[in-house]
C-alpha cells in the first residue's frame, strides 16, 4: 500500500483525510494517513492557533495538514465594500420563512449566529495560513483550486508543500503551472464543492495531463476503491466524507447526532449537488432545507462570498435544532456506504484490510 506519496509526506498510508474536526484529524494522522483539518469555521487566528497547539499535542509526532478556502482571485469584501449590504432582502426574507416553516428555533441568546461564517473571507483565510505555517503541518490544501501564488510562495519559503483540487484536467495543468506541488483530482461524486467529471474519468485524465502527484478524491470509502485509483494512477486517496460518521467527528461538533444518524440512514442517491451552501457548485446531503430551495419560490442563490454570508447563521441554527430531517451538510455519494458510526481507526482498518483482499482477488485472475 506504501507509494512514493507516502515518503514525500512522512506518512505510512496513502489516505489524505479531510476534516472540520481536530480529533478525526489528529486520529488519522495516528492511524498512519495524513489528517488534514479544514480551516473554515474558524473566525478568528487565535482559536484556529489554539487548534493547531492541540493538534501537535495530540497527533503522537505524526504529520497533518490544514486546508483552507481561498481562490486564486480576490474578491471584494470589507473595507471598501460591505457585504452585508449586498444581501437582497428578499433573499433574508425567504431564509428566515423557510426556517419557520421548518420549524428551527434561534439559537440562545448568548449564542454568535455568525461563528463560522468569517472563515469563508480571503482576507481571514490569509491569516489562517500566517498562523498554521508557525506550527509543524506538513501540507496546505485550498479547497477552490490555486491559491493565490504569493501564498504558494509563502509556503514553500516555509517548506511547506500546497495541494490544491482539481475538477477539469485543465484546471490541473494551471495549478502546476501556479506552483501546486499534488493535485487533488475531485470527481462529480464528491462531497462540496465538486465539478461535473466523474471520478473514473477525471483521475487518468489528470494524471496523464500533469508531472506532480495525484490524489483521488470522489467515491471513495472502501479497499477496493483504492485500489482502483491507484490503478487509475493515483499516488493516494483524498477523502472527506467517510470521516463524518465517525466517533472523533462528535468530539468536535458535539451537537451532531442528527447529522449522523441523517448519514447513516441515507443512500448513495440521497445528494443533490446545488450553489446553496456556497454560491458555488456542491454536493449536500438532500433534506427538507435542499428541497426548500429547489422549490418554485425560491430565489437563486447568491455569488461567493454572499451565498454563505446569507446561509451561514441558518446553517448554525440548524446544526443545533438536531432535526435530521432538516440537516445541511456537504457529503458525497459515498455516504450510502456510510451505515455505522465507528472510530476512525476501524475506518482505516478497513479500507487496508479491504484493499489487501481487492489485490489478492485481482492476482489469482493472472
Amino acid at each position: 500500500m506504501r507509494t512514493p506519496l507516502c515518503d514525500r509526506l512522512g506518512i505510512d498510508l496513502p489516505i489524505v483525510g479531510f476534516t472540520p474536526s481536530e480529533h478525526v484529524a489528529a486520529a488519522l494522522s495516528r492511524a498512519g494517513g495524513l489528517g488534514v483539518l479544514g480551516c473554515v469555521r474558524f473566525n478568528d487566528a487565535a482559536e484556529l492557533d489554539r487548534v493547531l497547539t492541540w493538534m501537535d499535542e495530540n497527533t503522537g509526532g505524526k504529520p497533518y495538514g490544514v486546508d483552507i478556502v481561498m481562490p486564486a482571485k480576490v474578491p471584494a469584501e470589507g473595507t471598501q465594500v460591505d457585504l452585508a449590504k449586498l444581501i437582497p432582502d428578499g433573499h433574508r426574507a425567504f431564509v428566515d420563512r423557510v426556517l419557520k416553516e421548518l420549524s428551527v428555533p434561534p439559537l440562545p441568546d448568548d449564542t454568535d449566529e455568525r461563528a463560522g461564517v468569517l472563515g469563508w473571507l480571503h482576507s481571514v483565510a490569509r491569516s489562517h495560513v500566517e498562523v498554521a505555517l508557525n506550527h509543524p503541518i506538513k501540507l496546505i490544501a485550498n479547497a477552490l483550486g490555486s491559491p493565490p501564488v504569493d501564498v504558494i510562495g509563502q509556503c514553500h519559503d516555509k517548506g511547506v508543500p500546497v495541494a490544491a483540487l482539481a475538477g477539469k484536467a485543465e484546471h490541473a495543468v494551471r495549478h502546476v503551472e501556479n506552483g501546486v506541488d499534488f493535485v487533488v483530482a475531485q470527481g462529480y461524486e464528491a462531497g462540496g464543492h465538486t465539478g461535473e467529471i466523474a471520478s473514473m474519468v477525471l483521475v487518468p485524465e489528470i494524471v496523464d495531463a500533469v508531472d506532480v502527484p495525484v490524489l483521488a478524491a470522489g467515491g471513495i470509502g472502501s479497499g477496493r476503491q483504492m485500489a482502483a485509483a491507484l490503478a487509475l494512477g493515483a499516488s493516494g486517496v483524498w477523502m472527506g466524507s467517510m470521516w463524518l460518521a465517525t466517533e472523533e467527528y462528535l468530539q468536535t461538533m458535539g451537537e451532531s447526532v442528527a447529522m449522523q444518524q441523517a448519514l447513516v440512514a441515507a443512500s448513495s442517491s440521497d445528494t443533490v449537488r446545488t450553489r446553496i451552501y456556497t454560491g458555488k457548485p456542491a454536493r449536500l446531503l438532500k433534506t427538507r432545507w435542499t428541497e426548500a430551495w429547489a422549490a418554485p419560490d425560491a430565489p437563486e442563490p447568491l455569488p461567493m462570498p454572499l451565498q454563505n454570508l446569507l446561509v451561514s447563521p441558518a446553517h448554525n441554527r440548524i446544526h443545533a435544532a438536531n432535526d435530521p430531517s432538516v440537516v445541511s451538510m456537504p457529503v458525497g455519494q459515498i455516504v450510502g456506504r456510510m451505515n455505522a458510526v465507528r472510530p476512525v481507526a476501524d475506518v482505516v482498518a478497513e479500507l487496508v484490510s479491504g484493499y489487501e483482499e481487492a489485490l489478492s482477488r485481482l492476482d489469482k485472475t493472472r
